[in-house]
């Protein structure tokens, strides 16, 4: 399949545009100027005013497919992060997100991507010049954000039956099929089931946010394709929710793609949320070419690099690369690269051939 633009089309494999749209009430038609304007004078959310995502920013930065995702987390009495009380009701919420994305379908302004052929077409949609890709819908590949939506692992196959293809088992705190971000938990009984399930669909496991237990169960469990859509490395920035060396080794072995996130304590040792700010911690887009650097200095190549960036995952720009004042900017990436020395087919791959590569693979 041949790719016209290949220098500047892009594959963002992390974005949770739903959870903008629902959580955060924010009409992602709009431009990033307009929904900011809608927020002056909010607080309620530490990045009101602060948003760098809209549909309108993805086609202005050449952005044409995400992986998009559905997030809503049970949490158990005492749990001091926010979330739903029971399953059912964070099930709930991930229909009214799905509803969103279909009624985003139906204007035009998106397209689901549930296999090649779709993909194919898409690829192609994006590689016609003759038609502004500022009338083109963003193309996306649906993804949970850990599972805790699944009242029972009969969920699964109907979340797959409307288009689920990606799964991350946990997110933050205790899960109900495994442990996320700040627990040392792996997976439970019905967790080490639901990868097996996983398996059964050929969906792709997402190893983002699983513990270090989490990632060598599942490395053990699961057969299938893998990715992690969102991650940095413990061995530059040091913190849990990263990927050891040996990790990122072994997800090069089974041919991997590991998707850069530009969350700044992600980017920054010493980062403290909510204190931090980028531009005086240093935090540019720099910083994540450093941890593209390590993952190839590992491989020996540049196969295993592309984008995951979570921007706006409940942050904006005061928790964001300072150079990036909206998504459209991950276009400098491209000239970050060759700085450092990537020739243009490696640029290829870290925009969107590595991600292309391992999608089309993954649903042979």
């Amino acid at each position: 399949m041949k790719i016209l633009i290949c220098n500047m089309f892009i594959i963002d494999a992390h974005l949770d545009l739903a959870m903008n749209a629902m959580e955060w009430n924010r009409d992602l038609k709009l431009p990033v100027s307009q929904i900011r304007e809608r927020e002056k004078g909010l607080s309620d959310k530490p990045d009101r005013e602060k948003n760098v995502v809209s549909l309108p920013a993805l086609r202005e930065g050449k952005i044409g497919l995400v992986v998009a995702t559905q997030i809503a987390r049970f949490v158990r009495k005492g749990s001091p992060l926010p979330g739903w009380h029971s399953p059912e009701q964070a099930w709930a919420q991930t229909q009214a997100q799905f509803a969103w994305y279909d009624a985003m379908t139906e204007e035009g302004e998106m397209v689901q991507i549930t296999d090649t052929i779709s993909l194919h077409d898409h690829i192609e949609r994006w590689s016609d010049i003759s038609e502004s890709d500022l009338k083109k819908p963003i193309g996306f590949i649906l993804s949970l954000e850990g599972a805790d939506s699944l009242v029972n692992l009969s969920y699964l196959e109907r979340a797959y039956g409307y288009g689920l293809r990606a799964l991350g088992p946990a997110h933050y705190g205790e899960g109900r099929y495994a442990g996320g971000t700040g627990t040392e938990a792996g997976f439970s009984e019905q967790g080490k089931q639901l990868l097996k399930e996983m398996d059964s669909l050929g969906m792709i496991l997402d190893v983002t946010h699983l513990t270090d237990l989490g990632f060598s169960q599942a490395m053990e469990i699961y057969q299938g394709p893998v990715w992690a859509s969102h991650h940095n490395c413990r061995s530059l920035v040091n913190n849990q929710r990263q990927l050891t060396d040996d990790q990122i080794k072994i997800l090069i072995d089974r041919g991997s793609v590991i998707g850069g996130v530009m969350d700044a304590w992600m980017l920054a040792d010493g980062w403290i949320r909510g204190t931090s700010l980028p531009d005086r911690m240093g935090v540019n887009l720099c910083r994540l070419v450093d941890h593209y650097d390590h993952i190839c200095q590992i491989a020996g190549n540049a196969n295993h690099i592309a984008i995951g960036s979570d921007l706006d995952g409940a942050f904006g720009r005061e928790q964001a690369p300072y150079d990036l004042e909206t998504i459209a900017d991950l276009q400098k990436l491209p000239e970050l690269l060759g700085q450092r020395g990537y020739n243009d087919i490696d640029i290829q791959k870290v925009l969107h051939g590595n991600w292309l590569r391992y999608i089309e693979t993954s649903w042979r």
